[in-house]
């Protein structure tokens, strides 16, 4: 098991820019796939991004495709999700995600076994 800290939620203008972080506790985060995910009321949680254990390989969900950008550090115990050209429609409470998850699954929350509580993402228009 891993606890999961995510940060660097913030409002900002659409055309903008955020980094969100996700610290993990323990010492088997090389082991594990991370995801982002993210929640909107009324909606269930979407998935964003994901990298495989070693950062070797990410996934993207098409909406963010080419704004977004995935990436860890696993010296740091530390996730990334870059976010660049944001907007509104990104607004939502991002989640972090880490699980012994095989690549053909990345993409499905229910195959993660622990979650952040989440940062708050607004973007204005």
């Amino acid at each position: 098991q891993v606890q999961l800290v995510e940060s660097g939620g913030d409002l900002v203008q659409a055309g903008g820019s955020l980094r969100l972080s996700c610290i993990a506790s323990g010492r088997a985060f090389s082991s594990y796939a991370m995801g982002w995910f993210r929640q909107t009321p009324g909606k269930g949680r979407e998935f964003v991004a994901a990298a495989t254990s070693n950062g070797g390989s990410t996934y993207y969900a098409d909406s963010v495709k080419g704004r977004f950008t995935i990436s860890r550090d696993n010296a740091k115990n530390t996730l990334y999700l870059q976010m660049n050209s944001l907007k509104p429609e990104d607004t939502a409470v991002y989640y972090c995600a880490a699980g012994q998850v095989p690549v053909w699954a990345v993409r499905n929350r229910g195959d993660y076994t622990d979650w952040g509580q989440g940062t708050q993402v607004t973007v204005s228009s």
